[in-house]
Parts: structure tokens; sequence; C-alpha cells
């Protein structure tokens, strides 16, 4: 063989090695990316179905309640114009608490349900995750917008 050959075929070999290995990164890469939800996207099936992502906002008053295993809570979470409920089995963070800003990971069931494998509450009293925060002050727009649409409505009808 000849050495421009041998050359040819050590180049083909490491384009071939580094296609392969930027397949295999990327294919982690793409099982471990988890995206964020809000309720009212949930809702709009949005979200994916099968597939683990996170879905954030306040939890509901009066809502949580524990079964009585001891380790199965159930609450809603909500982004002022939608619901969720949640299933969590677990031990909760010790900041999580109704009326308060938590982040969900894991899927939603075919009942509508979000069962979650890991729930993640906020650290201090002002702080809510960046998403969450967008996503509530979207809901807030919404409702804005609803509420002055009646209010024009009522108006025009006196």
């Amino acid at each position: 063989m000849k050495k421009r050959h041998k050359r040819i075929i050590f180049i083909v070999a490491c384009l071939a090695a580094l296609g392969l290995a930027t397949a295999l990164v990327l294919g982690a890469f793409r099982n471990n990316l988890v995206f964020f939800f809000s309720p009212t996207q949930v809702v709009a099936r949005e979200a994916p179905i099968g597939r683990t992502f996170r879905i954030g906002g306040l939890v509901e008053d009066g809502s949580l309640k524990r079964d009585t295993d001891g380790l199965t809570i159930r609450f809603t979470v909500t982004d002022t114009a939608n619901t969720i409920p949640v299933v969590y089995k677990g031990i909760l963070p010790d900041l999580f608490k109704e009326g308060r800003g938590c982040v969900a990971q894991g899927k939603v069931g075919s009942d509508g349900v979000f069962y979650a494998d890991q729930i993640m509450a906020k650290h201090d009293e002002n702080y809510m995750p960046p998403e969450a925060a967008r996503a509530l002050d979207q809901a807030k727009d919404i409702e804005k917008v609803k509420n002055s649409a009646n209010e024009a409505g009522r108006t025009l009808s006196k």
C-alpha cells in the first residue's frame, strides 16, 4: 500500500471515530435534558407525554394531603390560571409549604396527574425559579386580559 492510501485510511478512521463520539455525546445529552413547563402549558398539552419534565408554580393552599403510608403526598401546583394535581412518594424538602413556590420533576400519567420523582422548594422567601416566575406572570397577564374583556362586555350590555 502506498503512503498516500495509508494516510487516507487514517483520516477516514479518525473522522468515523469523531462522528461516533459526537453521536454518543449528543445521545447522552438528549436523554438527560429536562424541560420546564407551567400548569397552563401542561393543560394545553404542550408538555411531552411519557418523558420526564419539570412543572413549577405555587403549591395551592389547602391542597396538601398525606396518605396513610406516610410517604405519599398529594397536592396541586398552580400558576393562578390552571392547576395540576401532583403525587410524590418520598420525603419533602424542609422549605416545602402551601402557598409557596416549588418545582417538581416527573411525568404526567394517562389520568392527568403529575407523578413526581423529585420535589425542589425555593430556598428563601424572595426566591422563585425564573421559569416559574415567568409562568406566573404570563398567567396573571392572561387573567387581566380575560377580566378586562369581561368588564368591557358588562359595560356594553348596560
